[in-house]
């Protein structure tokens, strides 16, 4: 059961300052800047469209976007939608030409999270070229923040057919294919984006970025570091609106023959749970109560 999701496919991010959004996201981040307008700025790391979307305004809030197979796939998605008594609607002709996709299912999780479900999103037939080589290669997982997380976790595995990959305390690593996790419900007071994950291509780039970001006084609120439930090397930075960015590299993949006796973990929320390697976090949803970190 559940809607059978391929992908993430984009985040859209809202801005108090568009101008500030894109300079950031290609001159730091090293995105590619693909359209903009008044409202909206579209960027990518990858092949697709686009990764991320900033809209005019923070007060747009953030949302996901998150692929499916085919139109089908999206009505049958619809119709279990309505058979679980969870509320859904169909993306405007102007929403799906925002999104640039065919089709678009628009729900929220049990904390407020909005989620789009698309069909047949735009790819884009040119290489991503980006402005700063941060050797990206994809855009990969969100942290969602989660005011119940029992009954997020619950909705992510029942109605979006997600398996827990392993918790951190109650934050759920949740995956819908091969990787570790696609998504990640942080505890919070509130919803939306908690943070924006691409991948890089070696933990050299990671090291090249943390110098750079040092010198262009960029905010590092975790990193250089090594999570112990993915395997991954990451680092952790703040952007505009106090979005969080990552890179990370070398994620644990979970295959169909590991699935047969794969059984999720569950980590202490305690430092070592966040980075095998010592370093501590800058990030509220991260953070240990101080008797804790000391005594690990």
């Amino acid at each position: 059961m559940g809607a059978d999701l391929h992908d993430i496919r984009y985040v859209r991010i809202g801005s108090d300052d568009l101008d500030e959004s894109v300079r950031f996201a290609t001159e730091i981040l090293g995105l590619e800047l693909m359209e903009r307008d008044r409202s909206c700025a579209y960027l990518r790391g990858d092949d697709r469209d686009h990764n991320i979307c900033y809209v005019k305004g923070r007060d747009a809030g953030t949302m996901t976007g998150w692929e499916v197979g085919s139109m089908t796939a999206l009505d049958q998605a619809a119709a279990e939608f309505d058979a679980a008594c969870v509320r859904v609607r169909a993306g405007t002709s102007e929403e799906r030409e925002q999104r640039r996709v065919r089709g678009l299912l628009i729900l929220n999780d049990p904390s407020g999270n909005t989620i789009e479900l698309v069909a047949r999103p735009q790819a884009c037939g040119r290489r991503y070229f980006p402005t700063r080589d941060a050797g990206i290669t994809h855009f990969s997982h969100v942290g969602l923040h989660t005011r119940n997380a029992p009954a997020d976790e619950g909705f992510w595995v029942a109605n979006l057919g997600a398996k827990v990959s392993d918790w951190i305390g109650d934050a759920a690593l949740i995956r819908i294919n091969e990787v570790h996790h696609n998504v990640a419900l942080f505890p919070s007071t509130k919803s939306g984006v908690q943070h924006v994950n691409f991948q890089v291509e070696s933990q050299d780039d990671i090291m090249r970025s943390w110098y750079m970001l040092q010198n262009r006084n960029v905010k590092v609120v975790f990193g250089p570091g090594r999570h112990p439930t993915s395997g991954a090397r990451f680092l952790y930075f703040q952007g505009p609106d106090d979005m969080i960015y990552e890179y990370s590299t070398g994620v644990r993949m979970i295959t169909a023959e590991d699935e047969k006796s794969y059984v999720p973990r569950s980590f202490p929320k305690e430092p070592s749970s966040f980075c095998m390697w010592g370093s501590l976090p800058d990030i509220p949803e991260f953070k240990v109560p101080v008797d804790v970190a000391r005594a690990a």
